[in-house]
C-alpha cells in the first residue's frame, strides 16, 4: 500500500517555565487561552488557515486542569469544525509522541489533509507533594513498586549505579551530560533553565537519589506546543520549508517499568528495536543522522538511549559525551534544545518540544545552536523506563 508523504509544516511553542501560578496569589494563565494562541501562531508559521484543519489530536491535560473533555472544549473555543478526528491521548512520557503519531496517521490514511498535534501541560500551581502522590508514585506497579517507594527517578538512579559498575564509568562522566545540555539551552529562547553552569556546579548539588543530584534530574515546568501536520502536496503548495517523515518505529517489550523477570536493565531493548525499525523504514543507518532529540529525564537515560540507538558504542555513551561528541559541533549532536534537564520537562507535551526543535533545526532556524547542514533528525520518546519506545526520523525539505 502506497502511503501519502506526511510533513511537519509549522509549529509554535510556549517558553517552558513556571507559568500557571497559584490562584491564591494572583491571576492564573488559562490553558485554553494559551493553547489557542499557539494554534494561531502555528498555522501562521505553516501558511495555512484554520479552515484547512480537519483533525486535532490533543495530549491529555494534567489531572489538575479544571476543564475536562478538553479537546471538544477547544474545538468550540477555536470555533473549528473538524471532519476527521478530535480526541485526547495519554501514554505517560510518550503521550506527545502518540498525539503526533495519531495526527500523522490521520493524514496518511486520507482522513484529512491537515491535522494538529497539540497540548498543554500546566502543573506548577499544584504543590509538589500532591504532584508526587497523584502522578509520580502511582506510575509504577501500585502493588509491587509503590509500597517500596519506587519513583521514576529511583529507577533511573538504579540504571546509573548499574552503568557505573558495569562499564567503569563515573558520576562525573554522567554529570557532563547536564553541563552539555545546559550549554545548548543557553542559546534556546524557549528553554526553562539558561543560566551557565559547570561540572563543579552539578556535582555540588544536593542528592536526589544516589548517584543523581538536583541538576541531573528534571525540574517541574509548564509548557504548550502546537504542530501542524500536513500532506506533502499541501506543504509544497505553501512554498515554505518543511520536514518530511522518513521513517518511524515502535516497540513495547511487554514489561512495566521494572520487570520482575531478570533482564539486562540498562540495555533499553525497546529503544534499540524501535530505532532499528525506524532506520530500516528510512533506508539509512545511525551514522546518517545529523542530530537527535532524546527523551531523557536524567543524565543516565541520554547515555543509555544514545547507545541503544547506535549513536555510541555500548558502554561508551558517557565517555563520548565528555569528549564533546554529542555536543553541537560534535559527531552527533544530541538534545540541541537543552533536553529535558535544561529546556524543560512539562511531561505531557515534552516530546512535542523535541519535534519542534527538529523542525526549527531542519529549517535552519536554530540560531547560535544551529547544527550545520542539518538534513536528517531523529526523535525518540519512551513509555516508562524505556520498556516502550517510539522513534521518528524526519528530513529537511527546502
Amino acid at each position: 500500500m502506497q502511503h501519502e508523504a506526511v510533513t511537519i509544516l509549522g509549529g509554535a511553542a510556549l517558553p517552558v517555565g513556571k507559568l500557571q501560578g497559584v490562584s491564591e496569589v494572583g491571576t492564573q494563565q488559562l490553558e485554553h487561552e494559551v493553547l489557542a494562541r499557539l494554534v494561531v501562531g502555528a498555522l501562521h508559521d505553516a501558511g495555512l488557515d484554520k479552515t484547512d484543519v480537519g483533525s486535532m489530536v490533543f495530549t491529555l491535560p494534567r489531572p489538575y486542569t479544571q476543564q475536562k473533555y478538553f479537546a471538544t472544549f477547544m474545538a468550540n473555543y477555536l470555533r473549528l469544525p473538524c471532519d476527521g478526528l478530535v480526541m485526547e491521548v495519554m501514554g505517560n512520557g510518550m503521550t506527545p509522541a502518540l498525539a503526533l503519531q495519531t495526527a500523522v496517521d490521520q493524514v496518511r490514511l486520507g482522513r484529512t489533509k491537515v491535522a494538529l498535534a497539540l497540548g498543554v501541560n500546566f502543573e506548577t500551581g499544584t504543590p509538589a507533594p500532591e504532584h508526587m502522590m497523584s502522578s509520580m508514585r502511582a506510575t509504577g506497579d501500585v502493588d509491587f513498586h509503590t509500597p517500596f517507594g519506587f519513583t521514576p527517578i529511583s529507577w533511573y538512579a538504579m540504571d546509573a549505579m548499574r552503568y557505573i559498575h558495569e562499564f567503569g564509568s563515573s558520576r562525573e562522566d554522567l554529570a557532563s551530560i547536564a553541563v552539555k545540555n545546559r550549554h545548548h539551552a543557553i542559546e534556546n529562547p524557549i528553554a526553562q533553565f539558561r543560566k551557565p553552569m559547570t561540572l563543579d556546579d552539578v556535582l555540588a548539588q544536593r542528592p536526589i537519589v544516589d548517584p543523581l543530584g538536583l541538576f541531573e534530574v528534571p525540574g517541574r515546568g509548564d509548557g504548550a506546543v502546537c504542530l501542524v501536520i500536513a500532506r506533502e502536496d499541501v506543504a509544497k503548495s505553501t512554498g515554505r520549508p518543511y520536514t518530511r517523515f522518513r521513517g518511524e518505529g515502535f516497540f513495547h517489550e511487554g514489561a512495566h517499568q521494572i520487570s520482575e523477570v531478570p533482564n539486562d536493565m540498562i540495555a533499553f531493548e525497546a529503544a534499540r528495536i524501535a530505532g532499528a525499525r525506524a532506520f530500516k523504514a528510512a533506508g539509512i543507518n545511525p551514522d546518517d543522522i545529523d542530530l537527535a532529540e532524546i527523551y531523557a529525564p536524567c543524565t543516565i537515560v541520554e547515555v543509555l538511549v544514545s547507545e541503544a540507538l547506535g549513536f555510541c558504542p555500548r558502554g561508551q555513551g558517557a565517555k563520548q559525551a565528555t569528549e564533546g561528541e554529542t555536543a553541537i559541533g560534535g559527531r552527533i549532536p544530541i538534545c540541541t534544545s537543552g533536553g529535558l534537564l535544561s529546556r524543560g520537562h512539562p511531561a505531557y507535551v515534552t516530546a512535542l518540544y523535541s519535534y519542534f526543535e527538529l523542525l526549527e533545526q531542519l529549517r535552519g532556524r536554530g540560531g547560535p545552536r544551529q547544527v550545520k547542514n542539518a538534513e536528517l533528525g531523529l526523535a525518540c520518546t519512551e513509555l516508562g523506563n524505556y520498556n516502550a519506545a517510539m522513534v521518528h526520523i524526519v528530513e529537511a525539505v527546502a
